[in-house]
């Protein structure tokens, strides 16, 4: 056995003796009674009887310690050519200052705040700031849509709303103002204010009494002190991108929450502190907020907030320019970026404008990195490449190369072996049976979840039960499907309802999109599984070819199909691909899968809140229809 072996073990045999080595590293005001509160299984707590604040381990204590003039935040934005560096002290005097400001409004502990903000200093200002209070900030990705804004205002009721006059994606200007308006309007909740922090790309029209200037009641405020919260208390609210009903607002507390994070930047990452990490993700996604604000912070290191995109601002080597120029150690990034890259600089000419010297890791997330993606980023970068698998409700990783721990071996496709804490199993869907190594089954984690996990869901606890203790009872149920290989690697082939059944065949599309990736002019795919009324099923795929391909689709397409054969089997009885310019995704770079499939099969849908261009949508209609799909 080796270390990782060894910590593994040490984590599941005596997690109580584990985490509360671990929290040994986070502030206390009060020291916490019990480690593991499971009186009330399955809704294990951690840390009870704890006090903490995660804005003063976040900040304050890394200015009492000295440290007040290292760099805490970077800001690079591209789309506005500003950057900024702000330390800990700096950063700690705005927090201090702007919670204030809530407090005037009226804020306090266990009061909701909602943060609809583009990516700019003043979101993290804004986050940090409710935990300061023990408020508890909810962050709606900027410029979503009015009513999916209003469900959330609804739902989590807040005192205040924090936002901007607009937003900025690439070149386009998106004013943020009318929308928080409509969504007012259609909620049933009304907050007491709006403090909106005015860009001057536009400038916001203010609704009397309701509404207050940032920079003036910031300036009118008074700096507050730390509030004591409990452990199991909430920080913040997240709520999850669905399509349909009400949305689910995955709870965290602070305690747990806190140990988690910190403990993960190390062993995880193997950053340390004052080090440059850079979380290319958005404060709206559950990546931004643990690893831009909190992890980066609690751990002290240096983070980066980037306001632009990987490609287009202004080209393919706008991630090597920040690395570069920040002396970026570890970049954390969803693979669709990385494929973005490659789809237009499939050579990676724009490397060699910059010296990477400075850069050490890659880990990536989000959704399943195919092995070709992988092994290009390995291969250009000269770094090793972690293919990582978390989820907003876990909010850190349950799959890892732990490179803090130990290196272990990279395999593509695999984003490693479960973290200390995390007992992955694979379950048979029908009778509960642990299926052997190879064969795929769903993919779920044995009760009680680590720290830093959801507690529950807002105002909706037996939903929590029902949507994930219920299916397999004293597990967690991801929603994932894959498998184990003989050694332990994890391999999330899919989501669960993306396993399709083939004339009574199981099969995982993710295992044919692998295939597909792997050719060499296609730069992104997707396979989905449409109706039909033989098979039940059949697999389609959708692929988006590099710049400069050179052969013609219909010869791409004869490629993969024989390919998807001889690879996998004929009983995969793949035969239906069509090249497509570009995939819809969630602005957070996951592909719209369901509702692809929802269009090939001429079923009606609603679109996503979070589609990225809904107009990517009719594309995929026109070429659905082109193979006689899509038909409405």
């Amino acid at each position: 056995m080796g270390l990782f072996d060894d910590v593994q073990a040490r984590s599941l045999a005596k997690p109580e003796i584990f985490w509360a080595e671990a929290a040994s590293e986070i502030d206390w005001y009060k020291p916490y009674t019990k480690v593991l509160d499971g009186s009330d299984a399955p809704f294990y707590r951690w840390f009870s009887g704890g006090e903490l604040n995660t804005c003063y381990n976040a900040l304050d204590r890394h200015v009492e310690q000295g440290r007040g003039e290292q760099t805490a935040l970077i800001y690079d934005s591209p789309v506005t050519d500003t950057k900024e560096n702000i330390t800990y002290s700096d950063l700690l005097k705005r927090v201090a200052k702007f919670a204030g400001s809530l407090a005037q409004l009226g804020v306090a502990k266990g009061d909701r705040v909602i943060i609809y903000m583009p990516m700019i200093p003043e979101a993290a200002v804004a986050m940090l700031a409710c935990a300061r209070l023990g408020a508890v900030h909810s962050v709606v990705f900027g410029g979503f849509a009015a009513n999916e804004l209003a469900t959330r205002i609804d739902d989590c009721s807040p005192k205040v709303i924090v936002s901007a006059s607009c937003g900025i994606e690439v070149s386009k200007v998106i004013p943020y103002k009318p929308l928080l308006d409509e969504a007012i309007d259609l909620s049933t909740h009304k907050p007491d204010h709006c403090v909106i922090w005015q860009r001057p790309q536009i400038e916001a029209s203010m609704t009397a009494e309701r509404d207050v200037d940032w920079a003036e009641i910031e300036g009118q405020a008074s700096a507050v002190d730390c509030v004591p919260v409990a452990a199991t208390d909430p920080l913040y609210i997240l709520y999850t991108s669905g399509t349909t009903g009400q949305p689910k607002g995955i709870v965290r507390d602070n305690g747990g929450h806190a140990v988690a994070l910190h403990w993960s930047m190390k062993n995880i990452y193997n950053v340390e502190p004052g080090e440059v990490f850079w979380g290319a993700s958005d404060v709206g996604w559950v990546v931004g907020h643990s690893y831009i604000v909190y992890g980066p912070l609690i751990y002290g290191a240096t983070s980066v907030m980037y306001e632009g995109k990987p490609v287009g601002t202004p080209d393919p080597g706008a991630f090597w320019r920040v690395i570069s120029e920040h002396n970026v150690s570890v970049l954390f990034t969803a693979p669709t970026a990385f494929r973005a890259i490659r789809q237009q600089d499939p050579d990676a000419s724009y490397l060699d404008k910059y010296d990477l010297s400075c850069f050490r890791t890659l880990f990536l997330a989000g959704e399943r990195c195919d092995p070709d993606t992988l092994n290009w980023a390995l291969d250009k970068l000269k770094v090793p490449v972690i293919d990582h698998w978390w989820q907003t409700e876990t909010g850190w990783p349950i799959a890892s190369n732990c490179l803090g721990i130990e290196e272990l071996p990279i395999v593509a496709g695999s984003p490693a072996r479960s973290v200390p804490g995390w007992d992955v199993r694979i379950l048979d869907a029908d009778d509960h049976s642990e299926m052997p190594a190879g064969d795929i089954g769903a993919i779920v984690c044995k009760l009680p979840l680590p720290p830093g996990t959801f507690s529950t869901l807002w105002n909706a606890k037996e939903r929590h039960r029902q949507a994930y203790l219920t299916g397999f009872p004293g597990y967690y149920e991801t929603g994932d499907a894959g498998y184990k290989d003989e050694n332990g690697y994890i391999y999330v082939m899919s989501r669960t309802d993306d396993i399709i059944n083939v004339a009574g065949h199981r099969l995982s599309t993710g295992a044919m999109e692998e295939v597909l990736a792997a050719h060499e002019d296609v730069a992104e795919c997707a396979v989905i599984g449409v109706a039909d009324k033989l098979k039940g099923q059949l697999p389609l795929g959708f692929m988006v070819l590099k710049a400069g391909a050179q052969k013609s689709h219909s010869d791409v397409v004869a490629e993969v199909v024989q390919k998807v054969r001889h690879d996998i089997g004929p009983v995969a009885a793949f035969k239906l691909a069509v090249v497509v310019g570009r995939l819809p995704k969630t602005r957070s770079g996951k592909i719209l899968r369901a509702t692809m499939r929802k269009i090939a099969d001429s079923e009606d849908f609603k679109v996503p809140a979070t589609i990225d261009d809904p107009v990517i949508l009719d594309e995929i209609r026109v070429a659905l229809q082109s193979i006689g799909y899509g038909n409405t």
